[in-house]
């Protein structure tokens, strides 16, 4: 399971030009799943992204978790987290998971953060073809990915 993290001002996402779901400051999330995810991946990445301290405490360093800053989280779903680009300029998505695999762990991996930030999780619509807006704030992005965990 692979995530991107922007630590945003404000994000949202629309579709057919509605906007579906918007948030204050907090953390913007793109979400990859791949073949063979499991529910320890998800864990270990919720967990991450939960925990990661990336907002300014009172002297300005980075010591706050988006739960401590009261921030809010946007995540939307991105097969394309999964593309290989070893050969040729086409990427591949051979490694992206299918619907009965993403879906539920998308789903599942909203629900884990929901719960370990106690604050709901608004998301993007799964296959939707989304457009997505951001200030990144910093800018701060992280890459986690549950492959490269050890």
């Amino acid at each position: 399971m692979r995530v991107v993290i922007q630590r945003v001002r404000r994000a949202s996402v629309s579709v057919d030009g509605e906007c579906i779901s918007s948030i204050g400051p907090g953390l913007m999330v793109l979400v990859g799943v791949e073949n063979g995810d499991t529910d320890a991946d998800m864990a270990f990445v919720s967990a991450k992204t939960a925990s990661l301290r990336i907002f300014s405490d009172e002297a300005g360093v980075m010591n706050r978790s988006v739960k401590d800053a009261g921030g809010e989280i946007l995540a939307v779903s991105q097969f394309t987290l999964t593309a290989s680009t070893r050969k040729g300029n086409r990427p591949s998505y051979i490694r992206a998971a299918g619907h009965d695999l993403a879906v539920p762990m998308y789903e599942r991996y909203c629900d884990e953060l929901s719960r370990l930030t106690e604050r709901p999780v608004a998301r993007g619509i799964f296959g939707a073809d989304m457009q997505v807006e951001l200030i990144n704030d910093g800018p701060v992005t992280i890459i986690i990915d549950s492959r490269l965990k050890e």
